[in-house]
């Protein structure tokens, strides 16, 4: 039987940056399955074509046009190659991210580089995407625009040990929540949404490097695996007892491109289990 929503985004593309692994591929296999041709753009060549390929072998259309979100004609590229192939871009995701410069799991204090690296994917990135389908959007007098922030956006409660490495990316996230606000008003007048989902925990490879770094601070953490420690923090901080997964994160997405969210913009939408309430 088919999905009850299979046919959700039927006749809409999508353009996701960060699609090649983690919450942008969960993203863009929910996309697709709502009925979206979806174009991967990821910084990785390779995986902007896995991800594509996994799409189209299960019937879907997608596209792959890798970009680099710190470079703005790079997305720029990637966004009017999904116009030519595609005929639009209906919903753009802007989904990259980082959590730190190379090396930030072995440090116990951010460095300038951090700092360079968050803002000019986190947020930078987000501005060059928006960019990059705005003018498009315009013409058509409509889109949508969703941002991938975090919990950790809102407040680092919880955070412990690694604070100090990722505070630079608690702030980028912020400034992701902010960036949406500011402009859904400019977009209002051209039918353009704009909201953002902030994920809770989700065990993926980002997750994986902080609680190595736990690991290493932490000595009653010593012994135990990356995961284990995943699943002590959900465990602690998630009133649902459970994380979130990739494809959770879809389906926020999903909803907020949808019709059924036509008079929403300028929200920030929690999907995290309740482990942070607003």
């Amino acid at each position: 039987m088919a999905h009850p929503l299979s046919g959700q985004l039927t006749g809409k593309v999508a353009f996701i940056t960060g699609a090649g692994r983690g919450i942008g591929r969960g993203i863009a296999l929910i996309l697709a399955e709502r009925g979206a041709a979806v174009c991967i753009s990821d910084i990785s060549s390779s995986e902007s074509e896995s991800v594509a390929g996994e799409i189209k072998q299960a019937g879907g259309k997608a596209l792959a046009a890798p970009s680099d979100v710190t470079d703005a004609a790079s997305v720029a590229n990637a966004a009017q190659l999904a116009i030519r192939r595609l005929g639009k871009i209906d919903i753009a995701v802007a989904n990259a991210g980082v959590i730190g410069a190379k090396g930030f799991e072995n440090r116990d204090r951010y460095n300038e580089d951090d700092w360079d690296m968050t803002y000019g994917v986190n947020v930078r990135g987000l501005v060059h995407t928006a960019d990059a389908v705005i003018p498009h959007m315009k013409e058509r007098r409509q889109g949508r625009i969703i941002n991938i922030s975090s919990q950790g956006g809102r407040t680092p409660r919880g955070v412990r040990l690694v604070a100090n490495t990722i505070t630079p990316y608690l702030v980028s996230k912020a400034a992701a929540i902010q960036w949406t606000h500011a402009l859904a008003i400019e977009m209002g007048p051209y039918n353009i949404s704009v909201n953002t989902v902030c994920p809770g925990l989700l065990w993926t490879p980002m997750f994986d490097r902080i609680a190595q770094q736990n690991i290493t601070a932490d000595p009653s953490l010593r012994g135990k695996t990356p995961h284990e420690v995943f699943e002590m923090s959900v465990k602690a901080r998630v009133p649902l007892g459970r994380a979130q997964t990739p494809e959770d994160i879809g389906r926020a997405v999903a909803f907020l491109a949808s019709d059924d969210a036509s008079e929403i913009t300028g929200q920030a939408l929690n999907v995290n289990g309740g482990s942070i309430m607003s």
